[in-house]
């Protein structure tokens, strides 16, 4: 039935957003031809093709003027003044730019310039003219208002989640940026930290799969950029709200026998507050957000066959509580027309709770022969302060802007277990601390011109985590105590890059080149048993290119390529175990060395009065795979995973994403991906605990994804959106992930004459989420059923003041 559902839904939906006009800034300067002197009070018109007047003004002083918000189209430029010439010049408002500066104008008395002028707009849809970036207004996002960010993300077109990570199209090494900055708030070079970030403290979420060179070269799979709520009105204004719900309505599965019951009917609970105030050249603006659930964060059935014959069943059972509290603070001070001092500072602090048990029985259930019982309390506390100064030259979109941005990241977790085995127990812990501290600096300049824009800049980046994991153990531990110890990360990265954008009538062109330096070190106790210092060093070249033809005005085909890297994650090389399973230990590699992307899209939209149509088809090769490889020891049953480089991969796939209203109380959206992965056959050595050599054949499956947004006005002053999502399974190194499917529903009225709102959501409405991998390697193979808190509902209230 669930399946007939869906299908339902695929076949009413294509995909989002309504295209609305672009608008973009159109200026220039008129000067007298003989004299070179700039013309004061000149006349200046901008017409419709047809003649018709759609804005007019007069220059000032220098000769300057400029036409704000011209939507896109055709139009001419009439200048004029008493006793000189008129001139005229057509005008074609196109795609990418928000400002364009015009060349200048010479009048005279007996001759006449006429030129063709492009110039470009800024649209606000779902997929960018350019193709190269999707966005999302949260608002809009009915289905999972009051929920954490990371949920909210997941019924967006191309996006899924796994194991608290973002996917892309199938893809995990997703860079994640805050207001166009890394930050560990959300995890630098990875995604922790999404599911414990309030969706009710974000405005818009843009997804950039075609990065350009102005933007870090890390994640081949692109950018996800979090916009935080900013509000520019006049005067003392703000929103405050709060969001309540339950989840683990009922119990999915039923526990192993002789543990403690699973969190059931877990609350939820999510006031936020913002605030802004707007007098003349000052705005001041403050954000703070609180969120706090109890959630069956993992309850995943483990059943693992070994070679010898032996079979072990497992259930992994954590009850998590959360507590994240978020506040940011800032003031824009235009102290001119042309400069601009910026100041913001956030705060973070996430708390996370979680009890835990993991029973272990044999094949036919008829014997325990592990109880394993984890309590982890884990405490991360995130400061970012930044400052920045924009300076606008004299034409608009002539800017230059500088900017530094320091964060401070403290991670402190702490890890108790019992191990109890039939003929005896034992107690035992640890203790990690780690401070991430990160400076980044940036220089950016944009010059518009006649046909495009020219871009450049400097980034420089300093990063320097220092841990300290100190290993408690107890009777007949099975902690490996002499690797705990002290390691230090440091990284360093200056980049240089330049962008060039070119646009006519028919032909969009752009062209960027960055050059970046890495210099990464990772500094290990000397007397660890297995790993040494290491790192890395590397000077790269970064390209990107875009070239578009506009078939029709609506019609446009866009071909992309860049070059990408994935460096390493602290985490990733990480030289601890990590115990939060009591038999598969997870271990960094300190030697891992970055995986290099070339990526290949090929574009095509439409764009018609009530949606568009958006396709593309694209190839990444990648080089240097960074996964987990699982491996065991002979005479052992525990399983260790550890990153390694496994060698080459590739992703072949197709998107389709369409929107299109139906009616005008109907709006229907669809996201089809279909793609290839594949993995080369590799051969690694695991160093961890012993060194151990791995061969693994050749592997690669189809997958991809479907997706269905229908949003349903009911009068004037309420909305119903139904979702839909089916995952294919997908392949991993080692074995491969199952199909996933499942249904959202929301409703949001608006009251109080449009200044309150209240909301009613489930997510997973019939209970169908179930994440399932099978893994395969040297002697043993296994295969997980994860039956985690996916149905929830949600209720609340915001009012605007």
């Amino acid at each position: 039935m669930f399946r007939k559902c869906f299908l339902l839904l695929m076949l009413i939906g294509l995909t989002a957003a309504f295209a609305q006009n672009k608008t973009a800034t159109v200026s220039g300067q008129v000067r007298e031809k003989a004299t070179n002197i700039a013309l004061a009070y000149a006349n200046v018109a901008l017409k419709h093709t047809d003649g018709k007047i759609v804005s007019g003004t007069i220059t000032n002083e220098q000769g300057r003027f400029s036409f704000e918000h011209v939507a896109s189209g055709n139009y001419l430029v009439e200048y004029s003044m008493m006793g000189l010439k008129t001139n005229t010049v057509a005008v074609f408002v196109g795609n990418l730019n928000d400002f364009i500066e015009l060349p200048v104008v010479n009048l005279e008395a007996d001759s006449q310039l006429l030129q063709e002028v492009t110039v470009t707009a800024n649209k606000t849809e779902e997929v960018s003219a350019k193709m190269d970036k999707k966005t999302f207004n949260l608002s809009d996002n009915v289905s999972q208002t009051g929920g954490s960010l990371l949920q909210a993300m997941q019924n967006m077109p191309g996006v899924s989640t796994q194991d608290g990570k973002v996917l892309l199209r199938g893809n995990d090494h997703v860079m994640i940026l805050v207001d166009g900055k890394q930050t560990a708030l959300t995890g630098i070079a990875n995604q922790s930290g999404l599911d414990n970030i309030p969706a009710s403290a974000i405005e818009k979420i843009e997804i950039i799969n075609n990065p350009s060179a102005k933007y870090d070269a890390n994640g081949n799979a692109g950018i996800i950029n979090i916009i935080y709520k900013k509000n520019k009105q006049e005067g003392l204004n703000g929103k405050v709200g709060i969001g309540s719900g339950y989840g683990s309505l009922w119990e999915r599965k039923s526990n192993l026998p002789t543990i403690n019951p699973q969190y059931s009917l877990t609350p939820k609970i999510n006031p936020s507050l913002s605030l802004n105030y707007r007098k003349e050249k000052i705005n001041v603006y403050f954000q703070s957000d609180y969120l706090y659930t109890e959630t069956l964060n993992k309850n995943e059935f483990v059943n693992r066959f070994y070679d010898d014959g032996t079979i072990i069943h497992q259930q992994t059972k954590r009850n998590r509580d959360t507590h994240f509290t978020t506040l940011k603070t800032g003031v824009d001070w235009n102290y001119d027309d042309h400069n601009t001092v910026a100041f913001s500072g956030m705060f973070g602090s996430e708390k996370i709770v979680d009890h835990g048990e993991e029973p272990f029985f044999n094949s036919d259930f008829s014997q325990r022969l592990r109880l394993w019982q984890f309590v982890e309390n884990e405490l991360k506390t995130t400061v970012m302060a930044s400052a920045s100064w924009n300076h606008k030259f004299t034409e608009p979109g002539h800017f230059f802007n500088t900017g530094i941005n320091y964060t401070f990241h403290r991670e402190d977790e702490r890890y108790a277990f019992k191990n109890i085995l039939p003929d005896f127990s034992g107690t035992d812990a640890f203790k990690l601390l780690s401070d991430e501290k990160v400076i980044d600096v940036n220089f950016d300049y944009t010059k518009p011109l006649k046909y495009g824009r020219i871009e450049g800049g400097v980034k420089f980046r300093n990063r320097e985590i220092p841990t300290n994991m100190q290993f408690y153990p107890g009777q007949n531990s099975p902690i490996d105590s002499t690797a705990g110890g002290r390691a230090t990360y440091r990284e360093m990265i200056p980049a240089l890059y330049g962008n060039y954008v070119f646009e006519n009538a028919k032909f969009e062109a752009e062209a960027g080149l960055r050059m970046e330096y890495a210099h990464l070190r990772y500094d290990v106790d000397p007397n660890h048993p297995t790993y040494k210092s290491d790192g890395y060093d590397y000077i790269k070249p970064f390209p990107n290119l875009r070239l578009a033809y506009k078939l029709a005005e609506k019609d446009k085909v866009s071909l992309f390529y860049n070059r990408r890297v994935d460096r390493p994650a602290e985490i990733d090389i990480r030289i601890f175990p990590k115990y939060d399973d009591a038999e598969i230990i997870k271990v960094g590699n300190p030697a891992l060395q970055p995986q290099f992307t070339d990526n290949v899209e090929l574009g095509y939209k439409r764009t018609f009065s009530k949606g568009y149509l958006f396709a593309s088809a694209y190839h990444k090769y990648v080089r240097g795979t960074i996964s987990r490889i699982a491996s065991s020891m002979d005479g052992s049953n525990l399983i260790y995973n550890v990153f390694q480089n496994a060698g080459k991969s590739y992703a072949t796939g197709i998107e389709f994403s369409g929107s299109l209203q139906i009616a005008p109380w109907f709006t229907s959206n669809l996201n089809l991906n279909g793609y290839k992965n594949r993995f080369d056959a590799f051969t690694v050595t695991v160093l961890y605990p012993q060194p151990n050599t791995i061969y693994t054949p050749a592997s690669g499956i189809y997958s991809g994804s479907v997706k269905s947004n229908n949003t349903f006005k009911l009068g004037k002053t309420a909305v119903l959106q139904v979702s839909a999502a089916w995952l294919a399974p997908d392949i991993i190194p080692q074995g491969k992930t199952n199909e996933r499917f499942s249904v959202d529903a929301g409703i949001k009225k608006t009251i109080q004459k449009g200044k309150g709102e209240i909301f009613l959501n489930a997510t997973d409405l019939f209970n169908t989420l179930v994440i399932k991998k099978e893994v395969y390697a040297d002697g043993f193979r296994y295969q997980s059923s994860d039956y985690y808190e996916t149905q929830v509902v949600r209720f609340g209230y915001s009012y605007k003041f």
